[in-house]
């Protein structure tokens, strides 16, 4: 898809999320590039509709590298999304999302709260509680959870306009691990979902969007790559392709083979 086409069809079809659209339908993380000039070039490349930043992690740079952070993310010019990576407490969220939200004049939050030091699972249990606490302090919660689809209910439940549910834990790379809880979650939730974690692929991304997901928010699968710019370039054009095809309606597919050609009659030829 070229840049043109891609662009006319974002205009057409914006996402919609709280009382905001946006052009773009990839969110782009922040952290792991070679350099911020990498980081740089990949978000011109992509042209997302929001990049995280984690105000604890990027804060633990030190004075220096925190200042040409932040300086880098003004240049830029895309909204940014603040998370609440390395909480593990309803807490310890709250306390991040206040000065997240003082140090950025946002009330966007993507709301991240660890349960599992090992997989880096999502505390299903608490979010729904951290995002109500939230919601209630005027924050636009984007919650980072699993695809379960009884949690996600809970999290629209408290007020929550959009979830984000994962395709696979943070930084693996598989892909969608658990199709049909996703599929499940496209066909129950009317509100958009955002596929955060665990996308490696294009054609990951490219998939789900196929699916009915609203957009993709990536990492580790820009960042890491051989060539993060070329690669944030490749997910841009997924993204949009993978949109393209869901709006356009995929056919149903067929047990048997079916004939691209339809026979209307016997040809003179094959008559004895």
């Amino acid at each position: 898809m070229t840049t043109a086409a891609a662009s006319t069809l974002a205009d057409a079809d914006p996402l919609r999320l709280y009382d905001q659209t946006f052009a773009s339908r990839l969110m782009l993380g922040t952290a792991r590039y070679p350099s911020p000039a990498v980081l740089e070039r990949a978000v011109q490349r992509a042209q997302p509709c929001m990049l995280t930043a984690s105000l604890r992690r990027h804060g633990a740079l030190g004075a220096d590298a925190s200042h040409g952070f932040w300086a880098l993310l003004q240049r830029l010019g895309v909204p940014v999304l603040p998370n609440t990576a390395g909480c593990h407490s309803v807490q310890e969220a709250i306390t991040t999302a206040e000065m997240a939200r003082e140090v950025f004049g946002t009330d966007w939050i993507k709301l991240e709260l660890i349960g599992d030091d090992y997989t880096l699972q999502p505390d299903t249990l608490q979010l729904p509680v951290a995002a109500d606490l939230l919601i209630k302090r005027g924050f636009k919660v984007l919650p980072y959870c699993t695809d379960d689809l009884v949690v996600c209910q809970r999290l629209l439940d408290v007020g929550c306009q959009a979830v984000m549910p994962w395709a696979a834990p943070i930084g693996t790379g598989l892909g969608p691990v658990n199709p049909h809880a996703l599929r499940t979650l496209r066909e129950r939730l009317e509100v958009p979902l955002i596929v955060d974690a665990g996308l490696g692929l294009p054609s990951h991304a490219c998939q789900v969007m196929e699916w009915g997901f609203d957009a993709v928010l990536l990492n580790t699968a820009v960042a890491l790559a051989q060539d993060p710019v070329a690669m944030a370039g490749a997910f841009a054009d997924a993204v949009a392709a993978g949109r393209a095809a869901y709006r356009a309606g995929a056919i149903a597919p067929q047990a048997a083979a079916q004939p691209s050609t339809p026979v209307l009659g016997t040809p003179f030829w094959h008559q004895s």
